[in-house]
C-alpha cells in the first residue's frame, strides 16, 4: 500500500507526463505536417522562432518533471510499490530519461546548426534539419507516451 505522499507523486507525475507527451504529440501530429507544407525560407523561419521559443520557463519546468517526479515516487515509495507499480515505474523513468537522450543528442544539436544557418541556403539548411529532426522528434513522442501509460499503470 503506497503512502498518500506516494500517491500524490504518482498522480502528478501522470499529469505533467501527460501533458509533455501532449506537447510532443501536438508538435508530431499538427505542427510539423503544417509547417512540412510551407516553402524552405518560411519553414526554416518558423522553425528557428519555435526553438527560441519552446525553451521557456513552462517548458523547461515540464521537462525537468517529467524526470524528477516519478523519481521522486520512486525514491519515497521504496518497499511500498508491488510487483507491477515498481517495474511500471522504473520502465516510465527508463523512458523519459530516453526521451531526453534523444532530445539532447539530437534535437537540440539540429536546432542550434538551424540557427547558425540563418541568411544562408534555407533549402540545404532544411534538407539537413527536417527529416533528422522528425526522426528524432517521432522517437522521443513514443518514449514520453510510454512513459505516461507506464505511470498510469503504477499509480
Amino acid at each position: 500500500m503506497m503512502t498518500a505522499m506516494t500517491s500524490l507523486l504518482l498522480v502528478l507525475s501522470v499529469i505533467v507526463t501527460g501533458l509533455y507527451a501532449g506537447f510532443m504529440l501536438a508538435f508530431l501530429i499538427g505542427v510539423m505536417p503544417g509547417l512540412a507544407e510551407l516553402p524552405d525560407q518560411q519553414f526554416t523561419a518558423a522553425m528557428r522562432k519555435f526553438n527560441e521559443k519552446v525553451p521557456g520557463p513552462a517548458f523547461l519546468v515540464l521537462f525537468l518533471a517529467v524526470v524528477a517526479l516519478p523519481a521522486t515516487a520512486l525514491l519515497t515509495g521504496l518497499g511500498e510499490h508491488d510487483e507491477v507499480a515498481g517495474p511500471a515505474l522504473v520502465g516510465a523513468l527508463v523512458c523519459v530519461v530516453a526521451g531526453h537522450l534523444v532530445t539532447i543528442a539530437g534535437n537540440i544539436p539540429l536546432n542550434n546548426a538551424l540557427a547558425k544557418s540563418a541568411g544562408g541556403d534555407d533549402t540545404a539548411a532544411r534538407k539537413a534539419f527536417e527529416p533528422r529532426w522528425n526522426t528524432f522528434h517521432q522517437v522521443r513522442t513514443a518514449f514520453v507516451l510510454v512513459a505516461c501509460a507506464l505511470l498510469a499503470i503504477a499509480l
